[in-house]
């Protein structure tokens, strides 16, 4: 059952957060006038005056780093114990910082890790979409979604759902208000269900081994991965689309508005310690198909973006940004960027990674412990960051 909406007091959690040299500078250096323009623009929008516009944010073993999207220097080296992962609140300055109590609100333009948190157990995926952010704990089945510009100097106020059991599960709010959502538990995870505004089911679909991950193509269609295909959510309706292989699990995925087919991983080996594909999976929405693309090059699960104009992006682990056409299903350019790599054994440990954001491609290389940023229509490096750790989750502001 839906509730609207759920104010957010007694989720936030004092946290010891570092002190900021960026701000501190900004407050000792210029004029009287800057500082007190400075002061005036505080009061009125409740949160401090950026010092990086458009930054990008990188994990590494004991915190974050803040980087100016342009020099690709360190603003800010944040500390922070623990794996933590990244995930883009949906605005031009939060990221929210998945760690062992919940998701901790980064701002990133500040740059300043906040003490507000929304408390849960395991913080699992983020997902934006319409204007609306939804966060999914994978240990209570609790959902929150809110909208995206209401983050600012407090929590905003979100709406609820809880699914029936727990289980590491992803969901999506519509422009309709409609909500889809993983079903699942610790054993098992066979399908979604979509619920209309008020919380009542209009749709449910439960021939989805193994669900996971989404992206929402353009006219708002969501894909849901499966080990046997995706379930495809459009106009009211559940399509199943098989893989084209017995076994063909599609459990990461990239959408982009632009385009009514999303990008997928793709692997077909169950049995496999770590398979290493070399195909990718096309998913049309509007003809409910499945089509690979063999890339000749293995990728990983941080590998997939999605171009401005709805290109599909894959980053090999022969170095380069394979370049492919959703339409023709052709690859149309590659972009060698790093060296050639080899995905480790444990996800959690650092790998290339890639973010886009508008007509640039940010790349990391952990075994050098740099980033790179790349012009996608010129396939130019156009900046190169030197890190002081091998970077491993990468993001960004979004707008």
């Amino acid at each position: 059952m839906r509730t609207s909406p759920r104010t957010p007091a007694g989720r936030v959690r004092a946290l010891a957060v570092p002190a900021l040299a960026a701000a501190l500078t900004l407050s000792a250096c210029g004029g009287s006038t800057e500082n007190d323009e400075a002061t005036d623009a505080e009061a009125s929008t409740g949160a401090a005056t950026p010092s990086v516009v458009d930054p990008i944010v990188t994990t590494y073993d004991g915190g974050l780093y803040v980087l100016d999207p342009t020099t690709l220097e360190v603003v800010e080296d944040i500390a922070l114990d623990g794996f933590n992962r990244l995930n883009p609140a949906g605005d031009d300055r939060h990221l929210f910082v998945s760690t062992s109590s919940g998701f901790q609100v980064l701002d990133a333009a500040t740059p300043e890790l906040t003490d507000l948190e929304f408390e849960g157990p395991k913080p699992g995926h983020v997902v934006r979409h319409a204007g609306r952010t939804v966060l999914f704990f994978d240990g209570s089945g609790e959902v929150l979604i809110f909208d995206t510009d209401s983050l600012g100097d407090s929590l905003p106020e979100a709406d609820t759902h809880t699914t029936p059991e727990p289980h590491h599960g992803v969901a999506v709010e519509l422009s309709t208000g409609e909500l889809v959502t993983t079903l699942g538990n610790e054993d098992e995870r066979p399908g979604i269900v979509v619920l209309d505004g008020d919380g009542e089911e209009i749709a449910r679909n439960e021939d989805c081994p193994g669900v996971h991950g989404e992206a929402t193509a353009r006219d708002e269609a969501v894909v849901i991965g499966c080990e046997t295909g995706v379930l495809i959510y459009r106009d009211g309706e559940i399509t199943k689309v098989d893989s084209p292989t017995d076994y063909g699990r599609i459990g990461n995925q990239a959408g982009s508005e632009e385009s009514s087919i999303t990008l997928g991983d793709y692997k077909q080996d169950p049995d496999a310690e770590l398979e290493r594909p070399t195909q990718i999976s096309l998913i049309d929405t509007e003809d409910a198909s499945v089509e690979l693309v063999e890339l000749g090059t293995s990728y990983t699960f941080r590998s997939l973006a999605r171009g401005p104009e709805g290109e599909a992006l894959v980053l090999g682990t022969d170095g380069a940004i394979h370049v492919v056409d959703p339409e023709t299903a052709e690859v149309v350019n590659t972009i060698p960027v790093i060296d050639e790599w080899e995905e480790p054994l444990e996800w959690q440990q650092p790998r290339p990674a890639i973010f886009v954001r508008g007509g640039t491609a940010f790349v990391t290389d952990p075994s050098a412990t740099e980033i790179h940023a790349v012009d996608l229509e010129s396939g130019e490096i156009t900046a190169t960051g030197s890190l002081p750790s091998a970077p491993n989750e990468l993001s960004g502001t979004l707008s």
